[in-house]
């Protein structure tokens, strides 16, 4: 009987500590996306973010991108083979990394470079006493701090996710046209064929909602951190992790959204 009670007792603390959490997250996120579009702004600062966001992150991105599809010919051209459909790898190649691929990897990229360096550089304020700080000289830490990086992931990432889509498509051109034998008017006439307008714009509105999730868990994990330096590198890891984790989750619901009719 106790066994039973411990093991209900665990259950309701973790599902206690579950809601309470996922409330804390959706208050902290509607805070930020209030203060957006709330007076004042901070001009320079949503540069500043769009700086750490987006231009540090191009080449990790463009790397990433273009690796991945010169992967992609490769692997679809030796499946496709098999069936013999190898006419349709340029088809593929470019919905593949228009609709999932360049936005996920691109998020997933910028998440581990700018939401850890977020999550490290509001966890280092916290435990310093500098957001308390911000709050004494009458400014609004999460108008200051929070919505500047909030509005610049929103802005960012789909910025990157053209550049990966680019990129990642012309990494399956040069592997196409030097590796498979297919002639470059062939492959970029099946391309551009193929590709539609709403595949393009689903992929920018999976990336504007994924560097929205990158900067919000990089915030929110930052502006709870606690307890040191130990506590900024458990909100760090966090926040990399939770932002991982959401991106490839909300991947799925947005598809089945975007796509299925």
């Amino acid at each position: 009987m106790k066994a039973v009670l411990n093991l209900v007792e665990t259950l309701g603390a973790a599902t206690l500590g579950a809601v309470t959490y996922i409330g804390e997250l959706a208050q902290f996120a509607l805070s930020g996306l209030t203060h957006i579009f709330r007076p004042p702004y901070y001009p320079r600062l949503i540069g500043r973010s769009l700086m750490e966001i987006g231009y540090f992150s191009l080449p990790v991105v463009a790397l990433t991108a273009l690796f991945t599809g010169m992967v992609l010919a490769l692997q679809f051209y030796t499946g496709f083979s098999r069936f013999n459909a190898s006419s349709a790898v340029a088809s593929v190649v470019v919905l593949a990394v228009v609709r999932e691929l360049g936005p996920v990897l691109a998020g997933l990229m910028v998440s581990g470079r700018a939401g850890a360096a977020m999550a490290a550089e509001l966890g280092t304020m916290r435990v310093t006493d500098q957001i308390d700080a911000l709050s004494t000289l009458s400014t609004e830490p999460m108008k200051y701090l929070v919505a500047p990086r909030l509005l610049a992931g929103i802005i960012a990432l789909p910025l990157l996710v053209v550049l990966a889509d680019i990129l990642g498509v012309f990494g399956g051109f040069i592997v196409a046209t030097n590796k498979l034998g297919f002639t470059p008017g062939t492959y970029l006439t099946s391309t551009f064929t193929n590709l539609r307008t709403e595949d393009v714009i689903s992929g920018l509105i999976k990336a504007a909602v994924f560097g929205f999730i990158i900067a919000l868990m990089g915030c929110f994990n930052g502006y709870r951190s606690k307890g040191g330096a130990e506590g900024v590198g458990t909100a760090t890891t966090s926040a990399v992790v939770s932002a991982s984790i959401l991106i490839l989750a909300l991947d799925y619901i947005l598809t089945q959204v975007l796509f299925v009719k």
